[in-house]
């Protein structure tokens, strides 16, 4: 009956874990569904870049990457398609537009510099820290203390050991140096983004003292329109994150507590 109903399930049970799922327990872990927040945008996904909605001409973004904030604080379940489907339909169009009606940009000198300083300096230095242990590290401070339930405590904890995380990254290494299907490269450069949000996300939760959607302080555990009716915007600067907000934009249905 199992292999019949979930043949997956018991399939990665005998091949990764080395369990018989008809005699064993089937174990299970919390994971990351969908990712709620992203680089905000307007509704032509055009990426904005303050709380005026100043967009960045040129830029674009839509799905899972991107902040059009028609979810609120709470993803609905199948709703992620709009995300893609709506707003990549009207991005794209926008696209079209701008190209219709604007020239290439001038580049800076070197435009590709910091492309080419990222991969030479893991294709040719001498970094003596372990990126697998790095995101080990990092994925256990943040399950730990910036998951489902989260507390004002845990979370300066996790911004603390990211910092230092993302100062061993600066002497992060590499032992494939080749420059050709190279996921050594590509897992160690991928790392340093994710040590990025990784800060971002401490930082934000930090910052929000109140739960709301899929955001839970159990020292802040009710939800706080009279000061955080409002979305996050945090920008990573060279001292550090720098927190600021946006009004909600409230049309035909007013926000109210989830319930269910």
């Amino acid at each position: 009956m199992l292999d019949e109903k979930i043949p997956d399930i018991t399939d990665f049970m005998r091949v990764y874990q080395g369990l018989e799922p008809e005699k064993d327990l089937i174990p299970t872990h919390p994971t990351a569904h969908y990712a709620m927040g992203g680089i905000p945008t307007n509704f032509d996904a055009e990426a904005i870049v303050d709380d005026r909605g100043t967009a960045l001409p040129g830029f674009y973004a839509a799905g899972e990457c991107a902040c059009v904030s028609i979810h609120g604080a709470n993803r609905l379940g199948t709703n992620s398609l709009v995300d893609i489907v709506v707003f990549g339909r009207r991005g794209g169009k926008q696209m079209a537009e701008y190209i219709r009606h604007n020239d290439m940009p001038a580049l800076p000198p070197n435009p590709d510099a910091f492309a080419h300083e990222l991969v030479d300096r893991l294709l040719r230095g001498n970094g003596t820290e372990n990126a697998g242990a790095i995101r080990a590290e990092m994925q256990q401070v943040m399950f730990d203390e910036a998951f489902v339930v989260r507390t004002g405590d845990g979370l300066r904890k996790a911004a603390e050991v990211i910092r230092g995380l993302k100062e061993r990254y600066a002497r992060v290494g590499i032992q494939d140096r080749s420059r050709t299907f190279n996921t050594d490269l590509m897992e160690a450069i991928e790392l340093g983004f994710m040590l990025d949000c990784a800060e971002l996300v401490a930082a934000g939760a930090l910052a929000r003292e109140e739960s709301r959607g899929g955001h839970y302080r159990s020292d802040f555990p009710t939800r706080d329109d009279v000061n955080w009716l409002k979305h996050t915007l945090a920008y990573l600067e060279p001292e550090g994150v720098r927190m600021a907000s946006k009004p909600v934009t409230i049309t035909r249905f007013e926000p109210k507590e989830r319930v269910y």
